[in-house]
């Protein structure tokens, strides 16, 4: 029986056992970007190997065991980059992925929007990368080893991470937060 004036309260929301799953996946895929880093870096310099393949008519070499890739080969100006942790899109993922598990946990019932988000955003985040580190290539390949490598990795390399990265956590933000089309 209500009284008069006094509104009715909602049923607290539990936690769903899927949505408890989904949060521990996404704990664990946080946990492999930071204990995996090394492989996600290979991973990552073997995808842009590819791109530069596309893209140049030089030899390109990845070396696995470094993550790093040599391009130029077979020219008189051949160079090597090499991923190093801090320049790898792992760690601009892993923020998104635990954002995700802590927003699922709190609201269930969007799981499905969180995860289209980290999917659309991930993406966003890995090309962004590959989109740098070409970028960065093609300034060395046309001002040279020193003057291309500063530009491209200091001032075109930065604007590229911090736009992307930006970009990359709107579309997420709004992916994951919108409402469905039948609640608007």
């Amino acid at each position: 029986m209500a009284f008069a004036g006094s509104l009715p309260v909602p049923p607290i929301r539990r936690t769903t056992i899927g949505a408890r799953f989904l949060v521990a996946a996404l704990v664990a895929a946080a946990a492999t970007l930071v204990v995996a880093n090394r492989a996600f870096r290979t991973g990552e310099m073997v995808l842009v190997s590819g791109l530069i393949r596309l893209t140049s008519s030089s030899g390109v070499y990845v070396a696995t065991e470094r993550q790093s890739v040599y391009f130029g080969l077979g020219t008189d100006r051949p160079f090597g980059l090499q991923m190093s942790p801090e320049c790898t899109s792992a760690f601009l993922l892993l923020p998104l992925v635990l954002v995700g598990a802590v927003m699922i946990a709190l609201r269930p019932r969007i799981s499905t929007r969180v995860l289209i988000g980290l999917a659309c955003a991930g993406a966003a985040v890995i090309a962004v990368n590959q989109l740098r580190v070409l970028g960065l290539v093609g300034l060395i390949d046309w001002l040279g080893t020193d003057r291309g490598y500063y530009w491209g990795h200091t001032l075109l390399g930065s604007m590229v991470s911090v736009v992307g990265g930006a970009l990359a956590l709107v579309l997420f933000v709004w992916l994951s937060t919108r409402k469905p089309r039948a609640e608007r």
